[in-house]
């Protein structure tokens, strides 16, 4: 499907988004206003938490091994009510933890609204824990509370682990056979797209050689899940040049999309999306927008459809800037898929933003496993990926 087409479908579905409190009465945005100022801010929880990825993840164009898995932080922010908000900490804790002190004793109306999310910047470090307290003591999902619909819009979600499997350990390289059984583990679990690291000859090979393995690791993708949707990202490695080389070498291959081929810059993707529509790329989508993003550069490409969709991180740009991003993205027919790598937490933030506001093409998925954080109520199927419907983000910690 191309980018016209998924902006009118997924326009038609969250025609209400832009107003997200537009199909409520005056009486109900008061109750549930009510029901929020009753709780003031009484104490606040951290406890950092272990996700371990389900194999070693290695290296892209840039970065060496990514490693097992990430050591996270969460915070929960109780109320004089008993309530509790989970989520994870935006920066760090002492800087956290000085902050609370000044919110202390405030009401939650001072501090958030569920139409626009944390009312001050300066406290964007709880974005994701008053988005979750904000859902618990309304009795609902975070999808409902900002989107105001109980029937959340669910999107794709592709698997963003398919690495330079192959060159680990570097003693003893396992070879392209390793890329494939990543492949095969990722699909079992329940992906439909797979996201595939290329580039290397950024760092880690010579230019052609590297050219020349990324071209044959896509085609052998292809050819063993010829039912799979790939996506390419290469880590800002290659020229406009180099990487429509690529293109070239993988011949047939379908792409669903293309991401940070290059550094993002007018020219290269004016010529990246201009070479697309003439060699019979028209439906694959260009993104970019996750490292050293920016923002004026790609509305400005979005709005001349050289960059189909935007893609800064969930947790470093925030929740809650994301809300008041989505309608300017709509507005000029522009995607959202917010970046999600490092912990599969992200993902799940990024499903309610999309059962929301339905403007996601698909969702990156980071499989993580943990028995300190309980998310069972989210489900990858098939390929889509359901938020919890439970109350707030619907996780809490265990052990």
């Amino acid at each position: 499907m191309n980018r016209k087409d998924f902006v009118r479908l997924t326009g038609v579905a969250s025609a209400g988004i832009l107003l997200p409190t537009m199909g409520f009465g005056n009486g109900w945005e008061a109750n549930r206003q009510s029901a929020l100022a009753d709780h003031k801010l009484k104490d606040i929880r951290f406890r950092d938490v272990q996700l371990k990825y389900p194999r070693l993840v290695g290296k892209n164009s840039r970065l060496g091994v990514h490693g097992t898995g990430p050591r996270v932080t969460f915070c929960t922010i109780i109320t004089d009510q008993g309530a509790e908000g989970l989520g994870l900490l935006r920066g760090e804790q002492p800087k956290a933890t000085e902050l609370f002190a000044t919110l202390k004793g405030k009401k939650l109306t001072e501090l958030f609204d569920p139409a626009i999310g944390v009312l001050a910047e300066s406290n964007y470090a709880f974005d994701f824990c008053l988005h979750d307290l904000a859902g618990v003591i309304l009795n609902k999902p975070v999808y409902e509370l900002i989107g105001g619909s109980k029937d959340p819009i669910v999107t794709n979600c592709y698997s963003g682990m398919i690495y330079f499997d192959e060159m680990e350990p570097e003693s003893n390289p396992s070879g392209l056979d390793k890329i494939l059984e990543n492949c095969r583990y990722d699909v079992d679990h329940g992906y439909r797209q797979l996201k595939v690291k290329i580039g290397r000859g950024g760092k880690w090979m010579e230019k052609d050689a590297g050219l020349k393995k990324d071209i044959e690791v896509v085609k052998l993708i292809h050819k063993n899940f010829p039912g799979i949707d790939i996506l390419v990202d290469g880590n800002d490695a290659f020229t406009a040049d180099q990487f429509i080389a690529f293109l070239k070498g993988i011949e047939n291959v379908p792409l669903f999309w293309i991401e940070e081929p290059f550094r993002e810059t007018r020219a290269d993707w004016t010529k990246l999306k201009e070479w697309c529509r003439a060699n019979g790329r028209r439906n694959t989508l260009l993104a970019d927008g996750e490292a050293n993003p920016d923002l004026p550069l790609a509305l400005e490409l979005g709005r001349d459809q050289a960059l189909d969709v935007y893609l800064d991180d969930i947790s470093g740009y925030g929740f809650t800037r994301w809300r008041k991003l989505a309608p300017q993205l709509k507005q000029i027919g522009m995607m959202a898929s917010p970046h999600a790598w490092g912990d599969t937490i992200k993902s799940f933030y990024i499903s309610h933003y999309t059962a929301a506001y339905g403007n996601t093409p698909t969702i990156e998925g980071v499989t993580c496993f943990s028995d300190e954080v309980d998310y069972s109520s989210y489900k990858l199927s098939n390929g889509r990926l359901t938020p919890s419907p439970l109350p707030g983000f619907g996780m809490k910690l265990t052990r």
